[in-house]
């Protein structure tokens, strides 16, 4: 079957995680800087979980767009993918109102854990569909990108119950790691300058 609802429907997803992590942000009691002091831990949780949320659009879409159809082992790993970045509103509330705590740190780093996951999960669905012999397989290679990806997020999750500064470290490492599409799979691209 063709990749376009899968496609249209993860990008709905997408947008309405987006949307209720940006509503978490409440609006300061107060017009000065002072004001903005007890927003701050809030709205930097959003901005980085806005960033990981936008790398996995960004390497979901990358990836599909090497994909030639689905099936229902794909349909499936998605829908797995999507329910650990559902998950990333209610993991970054909690970690913004208690900044400085342990157990909402390391569930935080979890659920991008598990939503990294997933992804593999998905990519190998993909893969396994369209053969070892695939754009997307040749692309991924190794993959040692998403293998230290992990290892950072896993941790990440375990340091957050000794410092949690080195937890959050480890989550922003990933996402600049992984800021820019990955190259294996953008010079695949059709229209690509290689």
């Amino acid at each position: 079957m063709g990749k376009g609802r899968l496609e249209a429907f993860s990008d709905g997803v997408i947008a309405v995680i987006i949307t209720i992590m940006v509503l978490e942000i409440k609006v300061p009691h107060g017009a000065d800087l002072d004001a903005l002091k007890p927003v701050l831990p809030v709205f930097l949780s959003y901005v980085l979980s806005f960033i990981i949320v936008g790398i996995y659009w960004n390497n979901h879409h990358h990836m599909l767009h090497l994909a030639d159809h689905v099936d229902a082992r794909i349909m499936w790993a998605n829908l797995h993918l999507l329910f650990w970045l559902s998950l990333v509103p209610a993991s970054t509330a909690w970690v913004g109102e208690n900044p400085f705590e342990d157990l909402p740190t390391a569930l935080y780093g979890l659920v991008f854990l598990m939503a990294g996951v997933a992804y593999v999960i998905l990519q190998k669905a993909i893969i396994r569909h369209h053969g070892e012999d695939s754009e997307l397989a040749r692309a991924v290679g190794d993959d040692l990108k998403g293998k230290a990806s992990a290892l950072a997020y896993a941790s990440g999750v375990v340091l957050a119950f000794v410092q949690h500064w080195i937890s959050i470290a480890l989550y922003v490492a990933v996402a600049i790691m992984w800021f820019v599409p990955d190259p294996r799979i953008a010079k695949r691209l059709p229209n690509h300058p290689h």
